[in-house]
């Protein structure tokens, strides 16, 4: 092997020789004129990385890790930290799942294509609706693919979108993007005490309105109490009402069915993932009628020549398919594989251990607001309502010196007003709770 030849490396295995005979087939003299970059944008320069082996990089990197803040994280709204058994790391780590990308061909991944079918079942039954889609990028996306939903139903007329005046500035913003194409309005509704105020949502209410979107558990962690009256407001004027809402949550609240949900969506990474802030799941659930206007892939079952049970990705509705101009999405990349780790998770768990954990999520959140409410200074929880995993607590002291001093500590938490902080608990800080909240008390003073 010539010394030239010798260059290839695993992670770029073309050589010096190997690229020329490829540019001479093509017929240009450097990889740079394949492409046409715009000078305003091109980077003339040096990157000034220093070549380092393989054990020099990882060192390198370590150090550059160890520099992070070492927090114990209370936090949640929307991101939510629950033990992940070892079994779905060690499975979901074989190569033929991680090396997967879209099961495009059934005579090859007739597994994950079954999985991805018992995720879709387990949502199915959890939401009691009948069409769930197997991946889609967050809870966001999600809503803002349920926005653009109403547009495709004939049943559904008007421009506006109901939200509540909580939601999240980031969830938000995405559906905004969402709603800027098909030219529709988002506006939002009052809440009271964390949860729906249904008088105020009634007079917002029109037959100008095509989704109304409420969430249970909020997102300050109380459960919505009047989501069926949601459900009829919306109805009364032929709206789409839209529940936001998470797998552990359905495992022991209304089911979305029961309150007259037409779509269901939400993260479902607090499944199989653990908390990852900004890498997710979306979870969407919809009424089999319409099942066409679903946004993104489905996996179906049917049987092979043989009379086997077989599945196959079916309606393939993103525009990259045939549909083009006629998709009911624009979403590309495929979430099919932390799917899976979800649907790992919640098979390990089964029903009883999945109503066990949503149930330690309303304890583990009362006991802790409890104790919280005896440190003078702090009172938990601001709302008076029954929580799911987080609450807020008012604080006397401003709410981001309390953060801040609880990060000196290394505690995480949210500042959500000038005097309230917001605290998630879940089975993952359960051995640091005693010194966080005499840490709390200290801080407050």
């Amino acid at each position: 092997m010539s010394e030239d030849d010798a260059r290839g490396t695993p992670y770029a295995p073309h050589t010096a020789t190997t690229t020329a005979a490829m540019l001479d087939a093509v017929g240009v003299d450097s990889e740079a004129a394949l492409f046409d970059i715009p000078e305003s944008v091109a980077f003339d320069a040096d990157f000034d990385i220093p070549e380092r082996s393989e054990r020099e990089t990882r060192s390198h990197v370590e150090g550059i890790l160890g520099r992070n803040d070492d927090l114990t994280a209370f936090l949640g709204r929307g991101h939510y930290d629950h033990y992940v058994p070892s079994v779905v790391d060690d499975l979901a780590g074989r190569s033929e799942f991680l090396t997967s990308y879209t099961q495009y061909q059934p005579e090859i991944a007739q597994g994950f294509l079954q999985a991805l079918f018992e995720y879709q079942s387990m949502l199915v039954e959890l939401t009691g609706l009948g069409v769930a889609n197997c991946s889609m990028y967050d809870a966001a996306t999600a809503l803002g693919e349920a926005a653009t939903l109403s547009q495709r139903l004939r049943s559904v007329s008007g421009d506006r979108v109901l939200v509540p005046d909580l939601l999240r500035a980031g969830k938000r913003a995405v559906l905004d993007n969402y709603a800027a194409g098909p030219g529709l309005t988002v506006e939002t509704y009052p809440t009271t005490d964390g949860n729906v105020d249904l008088d105020a949502l009634r007079e917002a209410l029109g037959d100008d309105v095509a989704m109304v979107y409420a969430e249970n558990p909020t997102v300050r962690g109380t459960i919505e109490e009047g989501l069926a009256a949601v459900g009829d407001a919306a109805d009364a004027h032929d709206a789409l009402f839209c529940l936001g809402t998470d797998p552990v949550a359905m495992a022991l609240l209304e089911t979305p069915a029961s309150v007259g949900a037409d779509v269901v969506v939400g993260d479902a990474s607090s499944l199989g993932t653990g908390t990852a802030y900004g890498f997710g799941l979306g979870l969407f659930v919809t009424r089999e009628e319409y099942l066409r206007q679903v946004p993104g892939r489905l996996v179906g079952a049917a049987e092979d020549d043989s009379g086997r049970r077989a599945y196959t990705l079916t309606l393939q509705t993103r525009e990259q398919h045939i549909r083009r101009e006629r998709a009911t999405s624009n979403i590309c990349t495929n979430q099919a594989w932390v799917a899976l780790r979800a649907a790992m998770h919640a098979a390990w768990l089964g029903p009883d251990g999945l109503l066990d954990l949503a149930e330690s999520c309303v304890t583990r959140a009362r006991d802790l607001a409890a104790r919280i409410d005896a440190i003078s200074g702090v009172r938990a929880p601001v709302h008076d309502r029954h929580h799911f995993r987080e609450f807020v607590a008012h604080t006397d002291q401003p709410a981001e010196a309390i953060r801040a001093d609880l990060a000196d500590e290394g505690y995480a938490v949210h500042a959500v007003g000038d005097h309230e902080i917001q605290i998630c608990a879940t089975e993952t800080t359960e051995r640091a709770v005693d010194d966080f909240v005499d840490t709390l008390a200290e801080v407050a003073r």
